[in-house]
Protein backbone atom coordinates (compact mmCIF):
# COMPACT_ATOMS: atom_id res chain seq x y z
CA UNK A 1 0.00 0.00 0.00
CA UNK A 2 1.20 3.49 -0.79
CA UNK A 3 0.99 6.33 1.71
CA UNK A 4 0.12 8.68 -1.17
CA UNK A 5 -3.11 6.84 -1.99
CA UNK A 6 -5.98 9.31 -1.58
CA UNK A 7 -8.67 7.01 -0.12
CA UNK A 8 -7.65 3.89 1.81
CA UNK A 9 -9.25 1.30 4.06
CA UNK A 10 -12.93 0.50 4.44
CA UNK A 11 -15.36 2.37 2.20
CA UNK A 12 -18.90 1.06 2.73
CA UNK A 13 -21.34 1.12 -0.19
CA UNK A 14 -24.08 2.68 1.89
CA UNK A 15 -27.66 1.56 1.21
CA UNK A 16 -30.20 4.28 0.55
CA UNK A 17 -32.96 4.30 3.15
CA UNK A 18 -36.42 4.88 1.74
CA UNK A 19 -39.76 5.49 3.38
CA UNK A 20 -42.55 3.11 2.38
CA UNK A 21 -43.78 5.86 0.04
CA UNK A 22 -40.54 5.62 -1.96
CA UNK A 23 -39.25 8.97 -0.70
CA UNK A 24 -35.86 9.40 0.93
CA UNK A 25 -36.11 8.67 4.64
CA UNK A 26 -33.77 11.38 5.84
CA UNK A 27 -33.82 10.35 9.48
CA UNK A 28 -33.14 6.72 8.62
CA UNK A 29 -30.46 7.63 6.08
CA UNK A 30 -28.79 9.79 8.69
CA UNK A 31 -28.76 6.91 11.16
CA UNK A 32 -27.29 4.62 8.50
CA UNK A 33 -24.48 7.06 7.73
CA UNK A 34 -23.79 7.68 11.41
CA UNK A 35 -23.57 3.94 12.05
CA UNK A 36 -20.92 3.24 9.44
CA UNK A 37 -18.90 6.30 10.43
CA UNK A 38 -19.02 5.33 14.10
CA UNK A 39 -18.04 1.81 13.02
CA UNK A 40 -14.79 3.04 11.50
CA UNK A 41 -15.51 3.81 7.86
CA UNK A 42 -12.62 5.61 6.19
CA UNK A 43 -15.00 7.10 3.60
CA UNK A 44 -18.58 6.45 2.48
CA UNK A 45 -19.88 5.62 -0.99
CA UNK A 46 -23.43 6.69 -1.85
CA UNK A 47 -25.50 6.21 -5.01
CA UNK A 48 -23.67 3.03 -5.93
CA UNK A 49 -25.04 -0.38 -6.83
CA UNK A 50 -26.04 -1.22 -3.25
CA UNK A 51 -27.45 2.30 -2.97
CA UNK A 52 -30.00 1.41 -5.69
CA UNK A 53 -28.78 4.04 -8.16
CA UNK A 54 -30.12 2.00 -11.08
CA UNK A 55 -33.69 2.25 -9.73
CA UNK A 56 -33.53 5.93 -8.83
CA UNK A 57 -34.76 8.88 -10.80
CA UNK A 58 -32.27 11.64 -11.56
CA UNK A 59 -33.96 13.79 -8.93
CA UNK A 60 -33.60 11.06 -6.31
CA UNK A 61 -29.91 10.59 -7.09
CA UNK A 62 -29.21 14.28 -6.64
CA UNK A 63 -31.25 14.39 -3.43
CA UNK A 64 -29.41 11.43 -1.90
CA UNK A 65 -26.02 12.88 -2.87
CA UNK A 66 -26.88 16.28 -1.39
CA UNK A 67 -28.19 14.76 1.82
CA UNK A 68 -25.16 12.50 2.29
CA UNK A 69 -22.62 15.28 1.85
CA UNK A 70 -24.54 17.62 4.16
CA UNK A 71 -25.13 15.00 6.85
CA UNK A 72 -21.59 13.62 6.90
CA UNK A 73 -20.38 17.22 7.18
CA UNK A 74 -16.72 16.47 6.60
CA UNK A 75 -16.35 13.67 9.15
CA UNK A 76 -15.08 11.34 6.41
CA UNK A 77 -14.77 11.70 2.63
CA UNK A 78 -18.01 11.19 0.68
CA UNK A 79 -17.80 9.47 -2.69
CA UNK A 80 -20.78 9.74 -5.03
CA UNK A 81 -21.68 7.28 -7.76
CA UNK A 82 -22.17 8.97 -11.13
CA UNK A 83 -22.76 5.92 -13.33
CA UNK A 84 -24.83 6.37 -16.45
CA UNK A 85 -25.10 4.87 -19.91
CA UNK A 86 -24.84 8.47 -21.12
CA UNK A 87 -21.49 10.23 -20.91
CA UNK A 88 -23.20 13.61 -20.74
CA UNK A 89 -25.44 12.54 -17.88
CA UNK A 90 -22.51 11.03 -15.97
CA UNK A 91 -20.67 14.35 -16.37
CA UNK A 92 -23.73 16.21 -15.09
CA UNK A 93 -23.87 13.96 -12.02
CA UNK A 94 -20.14 14.50 -11.51
CA UNK A 95 -20.41 18.27 -11.72
CA UNK A 96 -23.31 18.16 -9.28
CA UNK A 97 -21.14 16.12 -6.88
CA UNK A 98 -18.44 18.77 -7.17
CA UNK A 99 -20.92 21.58 -6.55
CA UNK A 100 -22.28 20.04 -3.35
CA UNK A 101 -18.84 19.37 -1.88
CA UNK A 102 -18.31 15.64 -2.48
CA UNK A 103 -14.77 14.33 -2.03
CA UNK A 104 -14.75 12.20 -5.16
CA UNK A 105 -16.86 10.26 -7.64
CA UNK A 106 -17.15 6.62 -8.66
CA UNK A 107 -18.18 5.60 -12.17
CA UNK A 108 -19.06 2.16 -13.47
CA UNK A 109 -18.59 1.83 -17.23
CA UNK A 110 -21.69 2.24 -19.43
CA UNK A 111 -23.87 -0.83 -19.56
CA UNK A 112 -26.52 -2.33 -21.88
CA UNK A 113 -24.92 -1.20 -25.16
CA UNK A 114 -21.66 -3.09 -25.69
CA UNK A 115 -18.88 -0.63 -26.43
CA UNK A 116 -15.62 -1.02 -28.25
CA UNK A 117 -12.69 -0.67 -25.82
CA UNK A 118 -11.77 2.65 -27.44
CA UNK A 119 -15.25 3.97 -26.68
CA UNK A 120 -15.02 2.93 -23.03
CA UNK A 121 -11.71 4.77 -22.86
CA UNK A 122 -13.29 7.82 -24.46
CA UNK A 123 -16.12 7.78 -21.91
CA UNK A 124 -13.69 7.88 -19.00
CA UNK A 125 -11.39 10.42 -20.62
CA UNK A 126 -14.35 12.75 -21.05
CA UNK A 127 -15.46 12.22 -17.44
CA UNK A 128 -11.97 12.89 -16.11
CA UNK A 129 -11.60 16.04 -18.21
CA UNK A 130 -15.03 17.46 -17.33
CA UNK A 131 -15.31 16.61 -13.62
CA UNK A 132 -12.83 18.36 -11.34
CA UNK A 133 -12.80 15.66 -8.66
CA UNK A 134 -10.88 12.46 -7.93
CA UNK A 135 -12.50 9.70 -10.01
CA UNK A 136 -12.56 6.02 -9.08
CA UNK A 137 -13.23 3.53 -11.85
CA UNK A 138 -15.83 0.87 -11.03
CA UNK A 139 -15.32 -2.46 -12.75
CA UNK A 140 -18.32 -4.78 -12.41
CA UNK A 141 -18.35 -6.96 -15.53
CA UNK A 142 -21.04 -9.31 -14.21
CA UNK A 143 -23.51 -6.40 -14.44
CA UNK A 144 -22.08 -4.24 -17.21
CA UNK A 145 -21.21 -7.09 -19.55
CA UNK A 146 -17.77 -5.60 -20.21
CA UNK A 147 -14.53 -5.82 -18.27
CA UNK A 148 -12.09 -3.01 -17.63
CA UNK A 149 -8.89 -4.86 -18.42
CA UNK A 150 -5.66 -4.20 -16.51
CA UNK A 151 -4.21 -2.69 -19.70
CA UNK A 152 -7.20 -0.35 -20.06
CA UNK A 153 -6.98 0.70 -16.41
CA UNK A 154 -3.25 1.37 -16.82
CA UNK A 155 -3.88 3.52 -19.88
CA UNK A 156 -6.45 5.63 -18.03
CA UNK A 157 -4.22 5.88 -14.96
CA UNK A 158 -1.36 7.20 -17.11
CA UNK A 159 -3.47 9.61 -19.16
CA UNK A 160 -5.74 11.02 -16.44
CA UNK A 161 -4.13 12.13 -13.15
CA UNK A 162 -7.50 12.59 -11.45
CA UNK A 163 -8.44 8.94 -12.05
CA UNK A 164 -7.14 7.76 -8.69
CA UNK A 165 -8.26 4.15 -8.30
CA UNK A 166 -10.48 1.24 -9.24
CA UNK A 167 -13.19 -0.61 -7.35
CA UNK A 168 -12.60 -4.04 -8.84
CA UNK A 169 -15.81 -5.99 -8.36
CA UNK A 170 -14.66 -9.10 -10.15
CA UNK A 171 -15.23 -12.61 -8.89
CA UNK A 172 -11.60 -13.56 -9.36
CA UNK A 173 -8.49 -12.59 -7.48
CA UNK A 174 -6.48 -12.98 -10.68
CA UNK A 175 -7.97 -9.80 -12.10
CA UNK A 176 -7.22 -7.81 -8.93
CA UNK A 177 -3.70 -9.27 -8.86
CA UNK A 178 -3.07 -8.26 -12.46
CA UNK A 179 -4.36 -4.73 -11.94
CA UNK A 180 -2.02 -4.29 -8.97
CA UNK A 181 0.90 -5.82 -10.88
CA UNK A 182 0.36 -3.74 -14.02
CA UNK A 183 -0.74 -0.37 -12.63
CA UNK A 184 1.02 0.12 -9.29
CA UNK A 185 4.60 0.28 -10.69
CA UNK A 186 3.52 3.09 -13.04
CA UNK A 187 1.16 4.88 -10.59
CA UNK A 188 2.05 4.01 -6.97
CA UNK A 189 -0.66 6.41 -5.80
CA UNK A 190 -3.35 4.55 -7.79
CA UNK A 191 -5.64 2.69 -5.39
CA UNK A 192 -6.93 -0.82 -6.00
CA UNK A 193 -9.94 -1.85 -3.93
CA UNK A 194 -11.72 -5.16 -3.62
CA UNK A 195 -15.36 -4.82 -4.59
CA UNK A 196 -16.43 -8.04 -2.86
CA UNK A 197 -16.05 -8.40 0.92
CA UNK A 198 -14.39 -11.81 0.86
CA UNK A 199 -11.49 -10.60 -1.30
CA UNK A 200 -10.41 -7.84 1.06
CA UNK A 201 -7.60 -9.76 2.77
CA UNK A 202 -6.06 -11.12 -0.42
CA UNK A 203 -6.25 -7.67 -2.01
CA UNK A 204 -4.32 -6.19 0.91
CA UNK A 205 -1.75 -8.98 0.83
CA UNK A 206 -1.14 -8.40 -2.88
CA UNK A 207 -0.57 -4.67 -2.36
CA UNK A 208 -4.08 -3.24 -2.70
CA UNK A 209 -5.56 -0.47 -0.64
CA UNK A 210 -8.88 -1.50 0.87
CA UNK A 211 -12.37 -2.72 0.20
CA UNK A 212 -15.89 -1.50 -0.50
CA UNK A 213 -17.27 -3.99 2.05
CA UNK A 214 -21.03 -4.28 2.39
CA UNK A 215 -20.50 -5.88 5.82
CA UNK A 216 -19.62 -2.40 7.07
CA UNK A 217 -23.35 -1.68 7.05
CA UNK A 218 -24.19 -4.25 9.75
CA UNK A 219 -20.92 -5.65 11.15
CA UNK A 220 -18.26 -2.95 10.76
CA UNK A 221 -16.13 -4.57 13.45
CA UNK A 222 -15.32 -7.42 11.06
CA UNK A 223 -13.82 -5.52 8.06
CA UNK A 224 -12.39 -2.80 10.32
CA UNK A 225 -10.89 -5.44 12.58
CA UNK A 226 -9.41 -7.18 9.56
CA UNK A 227 -7.83 -3.94 8.36
CA UNK A 228 -6.37 -3.33 11.81
CA UNK A 229 -5.11 -6.90 12.12
CA UNK A 230 -3.43 -6.59 8.73
CA UNK A 231 -1.62 -3.44 9.81
CA UNK A 232 -0.52 -5.22 12.99
CA UNK A 233 0.44 -8.41 11.10
CA UNK A 234 -1.76 -10.37 13.52
CA UNK A 235 -2.11 -13.60 11.55
CA UNK A 236 -4.39 -15.43 13.97
CA UNK A 237 -6.83 -12.53 14.08
CA UNK A 238 -6.73 -12.19 10.29
CA UNK A 239 -7.75 -15.82 9.85
CA UNK A 240 -10.58 -15.50 12.36
CA UNK A 241 -12.01 -12.36 10.76
CA UNK A 242 -11.57 -13.60 7.20
CA UNK A 243 -13.65 -16.66 8.03
CA UNK A 244 -16.40 -14.43 9.40
CA UNK A 245 -16.27 -12.13 6.37
CA UNK A 246 -16.62 -15.14 4.05
CA UNK A 247 -20.01 -15.87 5.61
CA UNK A 248 -21.42 -12.73 4.01
CA UNK A 249 -21.60 -13.69 0.29
CA UNK A 250 -23.99 -16.65 0.79
CA UNK A 251 -26.22 -14.37 2.83
CA UNK A 252 -26.14 -11.67 0.15
CA UNK A 253 -27.12 -14.33 -2.36
CA UNK A 254 -30.45 -14.94 -0.66
CA UNK A 255 -32.04 -12.24 -2.82
CA UNK A 256 -31.15 -10.61 -6.11
CA UNK A 257 -30.61 -7.73 -6.09
CA UNK A 258 -29.39 -8.00 -2.50
CA UNK A 259 -30.42 -4.55 -1.29
CA UNK A 260 -33.04 -5.82 1.16
CA UNK A 261 -30.58 -8.31 2.67
CA UNK A 262 -28.19 -5.56 3.73
CA UNK A 263 -31.00 -3.39 5.12
CA UNK A 264 -32.58 -6.28 7.02
CA UNK A 265 -29.20 -7.22 8.48
CA UNK A 266 -28.64 -3.63 9.59
CA UNK A 267 -32.03 -3.49 11.24
CA UNK A 268 -31.50 -6.84 12.96
CA UNK A 269 -28.35 -5.58 14.68
CA UNK A 270 -30.19 -2.55 16.00
CA UNK A 271 -30.49 0.21 13.39
CA UNK A 272 -33.85 1.95 13.36
CA UNK A 273 -34.26 2.01 9.58
CA UNK A 274 -36.83 1.13 6.96
CA UNK A 275 -36.02 -1.86 4.77
CA UNK A 276 -38.14 -0.66 1.84
CA UNK A 277 -36.49 -1.16 -1.57
CA UNK A 278 -37.34 0.45 -4.87
CA UNK A 279 -39.08 -1.79 -7.44
CA UNK A 280 -38.31 -4.05 -9.17
CA UNK A 281 -36.30 -5.09 -6.08
CA UNK A 282 -38.47 -6.78 -3.47
CA UNK A 283 -38.49 -7.14 0.32
CA UNK A 284 -37.36 -10.39 1.90
CA UNK A 285 -39.83 -13.11 2.74
CA UNK A 286 -40.01 -14.20 6.36
CA UNK A 287 -38.16 -17.39 5.43
CA UNK A 288 -35.28 -15.37 4.00
CA UNK A 289 -35.28 -13.03 6.97
CA UNK A 290 -34.83 -16.05 9.23
CA UNK A 291 -31.90 -17.18 7.10
CA UNK A 292 -30.35 -13.73 7.50
CA UNK A 293 -30.80 -13.98 11.26
CA UNK A 294 -29.09 -17.37 11.29
CA UNK A 295 -26.19 -16.02 9.24
CA UNK A 296 -25.72 -13.05 11.55
CA UNK A 297 -25.77 -15.30 14.60
CA UNK A 298 -23.14 -17.53 12.95
CA UNK A 299 -20.98 -14.42 12.59
CA UNK A 300 -21.27 -13.87 16.33
CA UNK A 301 -23.45 -10.77 16.07
CA UNK A 302 -25.94 -9.83 18.76
CA UNK A 303 -29.43 -9.33 17.36
CA UNK A 304 -32.13 -7.09 18.76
Amino acid sequence: MSASVLFRGNIPPVPTIWAATGELDRAGMGRMLDFVIAGGADAVFCCGSAGEFSQMTETQRREVAEFAVAHVAGRVPVLIGIASCSTDQAIAFGRHAKAIGASGVVAVNPYYALLLPDNILLHYRRLAAAVDLPLILYNFPALTGQDLSPAMILQLALECPNIVGVKDTTDTLRHIRDVIRVVKPARPDFAVYAGFDEYMLETLIMGGDGCFASAMNFAPQIPVGLWQAFQARDGARLIELQRLLCMCPPMFGLESPFYAVVKEAARMVGLDISTYVLPPAVPLTEEKREQVRNSLRAMGLRLV
